[in-house]
């Protein structure tokens, strides 16, 4: 059914587009609003119709999906979600598949955040992922939220070291001696993983500073799309994984359904916001090259005359 709405989309938004091309090849103008209506179109169709592509893993996406996938059963990963909710339509996905991912694997997940409004961000996966795919999963035992601690880079170099002075309690009050999730655990070091999920400041970038290269914990990050280039040179060296914005979350979504089918009826909201984007950007690049044999065509009728 999915590959049937998929060409009915491509042969519509496709024989437009011929249709621009033979008149922008006879010389023909073509009014704005067609323009317009064909992006909206092209967005359009894919949300309404729930059109997904397939997505092969970036190295960048595979090595942080492989280190999750790799580690020992029951290995402890602090995931921090810093970031607000004008972020959320890029990390929140990837915040929620990865979540999946460490539970799904049977590692010990302790969540905390920097940021004020990281908080809400995190019931969110609390509600849609560890409640509804994982119910046997118990608080404090298999996950702990720790709650947001203000201080931004002081509070990365006070964990670094004493990560009990930062948490006494868990975002419900409960003592940390009274948690056995946290049974081992004094500072960063004892970590096997540290996942950041931002696009701000602080972020992924101190948490690989201040905490990462001190204690040669492996380190990997989610965040928005236009902060990912800045991260690059830090991989493989001192990030073992990268997460770039909708097409990171989607290609880490795709790769985990493939290799998790126990999970086929999750909710891929990457992948389904990947749709519109991706046909909206063929049809910008269509629209380029119609552009040119315009530009082109009407050159030459001048240079005739």
């Amino acid at each position: 059914m999915g590959d049937i709405r998929v060409i009915v989309v491509l042969v519509l938004i496709g024989g437009g587009l011929l249709w621009l091309l033979v008149r922008a090849i006879l010389g023909r103008e073509v009014d704005r609003r067609l323009i317009f209506a064909f992006i909206l179109v092209a967005v359009a169709a894919p949300l309404l119709l729930t059109i997904t592509f397939r997505m092969k893993p970036t190295p960048v996406v595979q090595a942080l999906y492989d280190k999750i996938e790799n580690l020992p059963s029951g290995s402890k990963i602090l995931l921090s979600y810093d970031f607000d909710p004008p972020m959320a339509p890029e990390v929140q996905p990837m915040a929620d598949i990865v979540s999946r991912h460490v539970l799904a694997k049977g590692h010990k997940a302790i969540f905390m955040t920097l940021w004020a409004t990281g908080q809400a961000q995190f019931n969110l996966t609390l509600d849609d992922v560890i409640q509804k795919d994982f119910p046997e999963a118990r608080d404090g035992v298999d996950y702990v939220d720790l709650g947001y601690k203000a201080g931004n880079e002081g509070v990365l170099n006070v964990i670094r070291t004493d990560f009990k002075k930062m948490f006494p309690t868990d975002v419900n009050t409960v003592p940390w001696d009274s948690l056995p999730i946290l049974k081992g655990i004094k500072s960063c070091s004892d970590f096997d993983l540290i996942i950041s999920l931002g696009g701000g400041k602080p972020g992924v970038k101190e948490w690989v500073l201040f905490v990462g290269d001190p204690t040669r914990v492996p380190t990997a990050g989610g965040v928005a799309a236009v902060v990912a280039p800045m991260l690059y040179p830090y991989y493989p060296g001192q990030m073992c994984g990268i997460l770039g914005g909708l097409k990171g979350a989607a290609e880490y979504e795709n790769y985990f359904l493939d290799n998790h089918p126990s999970f086929t009826g999750m909710k891929t909201p990457a992948m389904l916001m990947m749709g519109p984007q991706t046909v909206a950007h063929v049809v910008i690049l269509a629209f380029i090259v119609i552009g040119n044999i315009l530009f082109f065509v009407a050159r030459r009728k001048e240079v005739k005359r």
